[in-house]
């Protein structure tokens, strides 16, 4: 026989009672843990409660029952003690009916030891013959009379009517009983039922709450527990294993909430996993091309030059790129054919560059891309170039239509041109912006000089914008003439800026040519020209008011107020907020502005003048668009460029159009008017032609306010006053 080492045994004991022990405390511990939870739980307590009345309500009803019925034999027994001390005193001597049966002596006697209190004697006729003790309320007067009782308010006495058969002689008694311990007999009786009935409620609301807290109570708080762990870790929730049978109802119930529960949180791995690819793709994708955004760019630019070190030499080409003219497509054709474009371009690009390229859409017909200099491709402008050339290649097949698609090519350079990503792809975008601004369809690299220069634009627009809130902005006025009469028909306004500084003079002036450009491009052009026309037009009722000038005032309108501002609203409100004669005020509009929406611009043109401004088309002859829409225009005036005026006298051609010109405008019903003129050959040419109208140097020069009233004021009237 193998004999077990004691010390294992001893091991084994110990474990065992180790286990067991464990097992005990964490019953106990449930067990005390549950025992607290049950009469913690408000739905214990609710249904505990609403039993605990119910069983109230129904005792209280079966005692209101059993307390009339315990009352009703209490009175029938002392009915009973009554009648037996009555029956015990009469004397069954007595013959005569209409005599007493009971003696004075037996009556006292009665009164004194029992609970009879007084009683009155009637014959089986009714009549009365004795009345002994209290005197008695209840009468005996008829039959009916024998089932009557009466109980006195305090409830101390009861009286009753016996019979003749109850008394087993030939008369009625009718008694009064004492009832005073009936009263006490049924506040016992309630009170015993009452605490019979809080001992059985009570003992029924433990057994229910144990039973409630087993059967009910734990397995919600375990399904609770596990809904709050899934609700603090939704997709990976602490599940305990259910201990309650399944095969019950609130253990099937839990065993479904918990399958849900973890089918729950592998649908939100999941929808996790697919939201934030969606995410990353939106957040680093172009959704048309599929090509990486200007945030992955710039992101995988900095990767390239985090890597590079100090130490490492790689350079990398920057190339910024942009559509021409892809607005045009887009309005023209639709943005079904202009996405389909863009996606080509994308497809091109991507293919003509290296696999370890980055080929990014930054901006609406934008593109970048980023490739690492080597041995095969050696500079920037290489890859500008294959850039250029697979854009000009074949045309864009879109719906079985042919586009041919030109881009304008920037190209910078890390390190050379910038360190900071942001930096880089900012100067390869400043070389993009500089090969649109001459000619488009062509490539740029970046110079630190288009970067001074776009440091002074932007310096020039912020001196613009504190110019136009400081009141650096003025008005400066140029005659203009009818070239018959030689009469002041109008006059020009022209916009001038004064800008202060620390020179002896105390400023400079800017050339329009320099900051006009800037607030066209910037928008800033709206708000000053609003500012021109109300200035101009409140010099104009000044002047009629104080001098009688009643000439036209002519205003120039930018083709960016045309699209950036609502225009015909601004000018009326300018109407009626200076006072002006609407048919002395003029505006010129360029050519340019009926480049984008001509229909939309007729209907400017149209409310405008219906408001009854006339209107003037500035600089005509410059343009290649209008000739075939003028007779739509509702225009008055054309006004002839002062570069055709200036060199009809030695240039043919300028003479010619400057002839066409004015041809044109008289076949139309129209008024021409010529600027530029600067002497007298010029003007003894436009007279010769025919031409209504002439401003320009050889009658004055653009001036002040104050210098374009003493000008008007000085003038007599004659052109040849101009020749001296």
């Amino acid at each position: 026989m193998t004999s077990i080492p004691q010390s294992n045994y001893t091991d084994s004991a110990e474990n065992v009672s180790e286990e067991q022990k464990k097992s005990k405390i964490s019953f106990l511990k449930n067990s005390l843990s549950t025992s607290t939870q049950i009469w913690k739980s408000k739905l214990s307590w609710r249904i505990t409660l609403a039993v605990f009345l119910t069983i109230l309500a129904v005792q209280a009803a079966i005692l209101n029952i059993t307390l009339k019925e315990f009352e009703y034999n209490e009175l029938n027994t002392l009915r009973s003690i009554g009648r037996a001390a009555l029956v015990s005193s009469i004397d069954p001597k007595i013959q005569d009916l209409l005599q007493s049966p009971i003696s004075e002596t037996s009556a006292n006697r009665v009164l004194s030891t029992t609970i009879v209190n007084g009683f009155v004697v009637y014959s089986s006729q009714f009549d009365l013959i004795k009345t002994h003790g209290e005197p008695v309320i209840l009468r005996a007067s008829s039959f009916d009379d024998f089932t009557k009782t009466y109980r006195s308010n305090d409830g101390a006495s009861y009286e009753v009517v016996f019979r003749n058969t109850e008394l087993s002689r030939p008369y009625i008694i009718a008694a009064r009983l004492d009832s005073a311990k009936v009263q006490g007999a049924v506040f016992n009786y309630v009170k015993q039922t009452i605490l019979i009935m809080l001992l059985m409620s009570a003992l029924v609301t433990t057994v229910l709450m144990i039973a409630l807290g087993r059967w009910l109570l734990e397995p919600i708080l375990f399904m609770r527990s596990n809904l709050l762990a899934a609700s603090k870790n939704p997709e990976e929730p602490d599940l305990k294993d259910s201990p309650f049978n399944s095969n019950d109802e609130i253990g099937s119930a839990i065993e479904i909430a918990q399958m849900l529960i973890l089918q729950n949180a592998d649908n939100l791995k999941r929808i996790k996993s697919t939201a934030e690819d969606k995410i990353h793709k939106l957040a680093y994708y172009d959704t048309l091309t599929g090509l990486p955004n200007r945030t992955l760019f710039l992101q995988t630019l900095g990767d390239y030059m985090r890597a590079n070190g100090e130490e490492k030499t790689d350079r990398y080409a920057i190339v910024a790129l942009d559509l021409d003219h892809f607005k045009d497509i887009n309005d023209s054709m639709g943005h079904n054919v202009g996405d389909a474009i863009l996606r080509g371009v994308g497809k091109r690009l991507r293919a003509a560059m290296p696999e370890s390229a980055t080929v990014s859409r930054t901006g609406e017909d934008e593109f970048a891309i980023t490739v690492k200099l080597s041995s095969s491709i050696n500079s920037a402008r290489d890859v500008a170039d294959r850039v250029i050339d697979v854009i000009r290649g074949e045309p864009f097949k879109v719906f079985n239509e042919g586009f041919q698609v030109r881009a304008s090519v920037g190209v910078a350079t890390f390190p050379d041109d910038g360190v900071d990503p942001d930096l880089v792809l900012k100067n390869a975008d400043i070389a993009l912006n500089r090969a649109k601004e001459e000619g488009r369809d062509s490539v740029k690299e970046y110079s630190e000089e288009f970067d001074k220069a776009v440091q002074v634009r932007f310096q020039m627009l912020r001196d613009l914008r504190d110019a136009l809130e400081h009141d650096q902005l003025n008005l400066y006025y140029q005659p203009q003439l009818n070239l018959q009469t030689g009469e002041i028909i109008g006059a020009e306004a022209l916009l001038r800026w004064w800008k202060p500084d620390n020179s002896k003079e105390g400023g400079t002036f800017i050339s329009p040519a320099e900051f006009i450009p800037v607030a066209e491009q910037s928008g800033l052009i709206v708000p000053i020209g609003e500012w021109v026309l109300e200035k101009a037009c409140r010099d104009a009722v000044s002047w009629n008011k104080e001098h009688g000038f009643d000439f036209r005032m002519a205003v120039n309108v930018s083709g960016t107020q045309f699209t950036q501002s609502d225009l015909v609203a601004h000018v009326e409100k300018t109407i009626k907020m200076t006072g002006i004669n609407a048919r002395k005020l003029e505006l010129e509009v360029t050519e340019s502005v009926f480049m984008d929406d001509i229909n939309q611009t007729i209907q400017i043109l149209k409310n405008i003048h219906a408001l009854g401004v006339e209107l003037a088309i500035d600089d005509f002859g410059t343009g290649y668009s209008s000739l075939s829409y003028l007779r739509q225009f509702p225009i008055d005036r054309l006004k002839i460029d002062q570069s055709f005026i200036r060199n009809a006298l030695n240039n043919s051609d300028d003479a010619a159009i400057a002839r066409t010109i004015v041809g044109l405008g008289h076949s139309l019903n129209l008024k021409v008017i010529a600027e530029g003129v600067e002497t007298k050959d010029h003007e003894d040419f436009l007279v010769k032609e025919g031409c209504d109208e002439v401003q320009g140097f050889r009658y004055s020069r653009p001036v002040p306010a104050d210098d374009f009233v003493a000008f008007v004021k000085g003038y007599n009237g004659k052109l040849d006053s101009f020749d001296s």
